[in-house]
């Protein structure tokens, strides 16, 4: 009896033991339920809290000007072909949709993309552009209806990003080429629109092909899991991260439908990397890879871009060709096999080359100087976090077919003066404006026009040399019943003891003296002797008062060496001295920026033309008219043995000791360029500002072509006949007569009329009665 009981009694200890066991782990199951409940209302929070809000900080997109078409138009039909490349335009037989043009001779035939601008929004329309000459000669719509003008939209050259360097084109959905959606779907996810978020249809058939493999060939993450990877997580692989990426996939389809999941995606996926820039959403890569809107892809850019998802480093179509190539064949032929484009569809596409662009379009190193003088000017107005998280849309005067020329014109300059020694040492810098308004239309920081270091054109505070003589005699000249432009100079040595006790000895360039010359003539050959003489005649202040009102904002000390230029700008503080020469005495702040709108297309801002008169016209005038005869008799005549004796330019070049800068500033009706060579060691070279600065100038000026300068002559100007070789009044038919401008009562008295036949005097008589 005792043996049968004590199994029973084992039994029903063993049944008691295992019950507190039980409740343990009922309880803990509890907890964890409690927990994982707590874990998924945090990530719910998470999910709709940054998907809800702003989900993406997009860097301010910077456009360069909208070039504007009108008949009469100084536009060559080549620099017109070069725009369109630029902005990813498609030669076609046919102009039959947004970003196409035809080529027929010289008529061209286009299909504009249309652009939301700062005073509203321009629609996509077909054009036909004529051109004669360097002219446009006809302007019309597609159905040959006559446009007064018509605008481009204009070339993103930039962005300013933020710290993490993520970049990006916002789309909508309805923004996507044909195929687009059909194809991420069919390669990434085909059970997309009937899944909650993951796929156990997916994850098996990524099991089944990965063991049959024998290796880790296909993942079973969903489009709403990649998502939420990049969107929310890290690239860990754990168990952990896979469960939490489920978990919020499914959280984010029971709040969000599949369109904005979908948008959203479009927008977040990682497809490349530009330098430092990272590439996301299929709008950026578009533009990117092709140069071109996304809308305006077609299926094998649009299988190319699918294609790349799953390694955007691997399948990169620049760095490996062959593999991309591969990569959206395969792409192709599961579209077929889905049934979602036909054979025949898929034998085109292939026939198809890639069709990347040599470079990505959008390069933030593209026009570096010009982006740099953007961010500085922005940031006076807007604080960095708005112009890097906004989407700022920032639209301003450069001119990228004046940029090309530029470039042009300094590396082939360079390139010719190689030979010499040094050469290849010397750093360069320019500035190229519209002396109208003040407009900053191109801009090289260094002889590496893709450098994105240190800005020469802004912060190389070099001597300015000669530069600075333009503003001695404009003193002078403002003073008419002291100095004109036939006022006698002498050009001779001379010395100055300063208040330390040392002596100062001007000598001029070629080491000798010129004796008595006009003054017109001491700035046309740059004497430094006469012109440092009439410097300290005027006072040295005076001078330095006349640089401020030109637009220089630097204290400098008066001493005579200033004269000769001693003091040191930057090729930007020269071009706003120089504006305000070229622009009839009429000072205006340089700027690169026209105005600024919100990610939305709101107006924010709009940086007006503000203009300032700050000298007499009439002075302006005269030292103009000094300027041309630099360029026609003295230092800088070399232009003439490039560029047609017609088109009247003025400038001035500039040396500064022992030739460690070569400077040339000058000006036509249109086209205002500052020029720089230099060592940024400030070592020795072997250009002056003739041999070297002026070179480039002189090239950039016959690419770009501009109008000869034409300042109507002031009211209180008046032209006088004197005799070149006295300087005396002379009628116009006497010998060595020469016509000078002069202020109003400065011109010397009429000399007697000699040399002039009877009949041609009785005939100026007539006209004179008549008159």
């Amino acid at each position: 009896m005792t043996r049968s009981r004590t199994p029973r009694k084992s039994a029903k200890r063993r049944s008691g033991a295992s019950r507190p066991w039980l409740g343990w782990a009922l309880k803990l199951a509890l907890v964890g339920l409690v927990v994982l409940a707590g874990f998924a209302v945090y990530l719910d929070a998470v999910v709709q809290e940054k998907f809800s809000g702003k989900r993406w900080t997009v860097p301010a997109k910077v456009y360069a000007r909208p070039l504007e078409l009108f008949v009469g138009q100084k536009l060559a039909k080549q620099d017109f072909l070069t725009e369109l490349d630029a902005l990813g335009y498609r030669r076609e037989s046919a102009a039959d949709g947004p970003g196409a043009a035809v080529v027929n001779g010289n008529q061209v035939d286009l299909h504009t993309r249309g652009f939301q601008f700062y005073d509203g929004n321009e629609s996509a329309q077909r054009l036909r552009v004529r051109f004669s000459g360097d002219y446009v000669a006809g302007l019309s719509q597609g159905n040959g209806s006559k446009l007064d003008v018509a605008r481009m939209e204009p070339l993103l050259i930039g962005g300013l990003y933020p710290a993490h360097h993520e970049d990006r084109i916002l789309i909508k959905l309805e923004q996507a080429p044909p195929y687009l959606v059909e194809t991420l779907v069919a390669v990434e996810d085909r059970e997309f629109f009937n899944h909650f978020g993951v796929s156990p249809k997916g994850i098996a058939r990524a099991v089944w092909i990965n063991a049959t493999a024998g290796q880790l060939r296909q993942g079973g993450s969903t489009l709403t899991q990649q998502l939420v990877k990049n969107f929310y997580l890290t690239s860990e692989r754990s168990l952990s991260r896979k469960l939490t990426e489920a978990m919020m996939a499914v959280l984010l389809e029971l709040h969000y439908d599949k369109k904005e999941i979908l948008e959203a995606y479009l927008n977040e996926v990682f497809l490349g990397q530009d330098g430092q820039r990272a590439v996301h959403g299929f709008g950026l890569a578009s533009q990117y890879f092709f140069s071109q809107p996304l809308g305006e892809l077609k299926l094998h850019q649009v299988a190319l871009l699918v294609g790349m998802v799953k390694g955007p480093t691997v399948y990169n179509p620049r760095r490996n060709p062959e593999l991309a190539l591969k990569r959206r064949n395969l792409v192709l032929d599961l579209l077929e096999q889905q049934g979602v484009v036909s054979a025949e569809q898929v034998a085109l596409a292939k026939q198809q080359p890639l069709g990347v662009t040599k470079r990505g379009s959008l390069a933030d190193s593209s026009f570096p100087a010009f982006l740099d003088l953007v961010k500085r000017q922005l940031r006076e107005d807007y604080r960095d976090e708005d112009l890097t998280e906004e989407g700022l849309r920032i639209f301003t005067s450069f001119d990228p077919i004046l940029q090309l020329k530029s470039e042009a014109a300094l590396s082939e300059t360079l390139k010719r003066l190689g030979g010499r020694k040094g050469v290849d040492e010397v750093e360069a810098a320019m500035v190229v404006t519209n002396p109208e308004n003040g407009e900053i239309q191109a801009m090289l920081g260094s002889r590496q026009p893709r450098f994105a270091g240190f800005n020469r054109a802004l912060d190389a505070v070099r001597p300015i040399g000669s530069l600075i003589k333009p503003a001695v005699y404009l003193t002078a000249l403002e003073r008419p019943s002291q100095y004109t432009l036939t006022s006698w100079l002498a050009d001779e040595p001379f010395s100055v003891k300063g208040q330390d006790g040392q002596v100062w000895r001007p000598q001029n360039y070629d080491r000798k003296a010129h004796g008595t010359i006009y003054l017109y003539q001491g700035l046309a050959n740059s004497y430094n002797l006469s012109t440092a003489k009439l410097g300290l005649e005027l006072g040295v202040p005076e001078v330095l008062k006349t640089l401020e009102r030109l637009g220089v904002d630097r204290e400098w000390p008066a001493y005579p060496s200033m004269l000769l230029g001693a003091g040191a700008l930057s090729p930007m503080e020269v071009a706003t001295m120089y504006q305000t020469l070229a622009n009839g005495g009429f000072n205006t702040q340089l700027r690169g920026i026209r105005s600024v709108l919100t990610a939305e297309g709101e107006p924010l801002k709009r940086y007006p033309f503000q203009i300032q008169q700050r000298f007499d016209a009439g002075a302006i005038y005269l030292t103009q008219n000094a300027m041309q005869r630099v360029m026609r008799e003295g230092t800088g005549r070399s232009v003439y043995s490039q560029l047609p004796s017609s088109l009247t330019l003025a400038g001035k070049t500039g040396t500064s000791n022992d030739s460690r800068d070569s400077w040339f500033a000058g000006f036509s009706q249109d086209l205002l360029a500052v020029v720089w060579l230099g060592r940024d060691d400030n070592g020795k070279t072997p250009l002056t500002g003739a041999t070297g600065a002026l070179q480039v100038w002189t090239s950039l000026m016959a690419k770009a072509d501009p109008l000869p300068l034409d300042m109507p002559q002031p009211d209180n100007v008046v032209q006088a006949w004197v005799n070149a070789g006295t300087g005396q009044g002379s009628a116009a038919g006497c010998p060595n007569a020469v016509q000078m401008p002069y202020i109003r009562g400065s011109e010397p008295p009429a000399g007697a009329a000699c040399g002039v036949a009877p009949d041609e005097a009785v005939m100026d008589w007539v006209r004179g009665w008549l008159e």
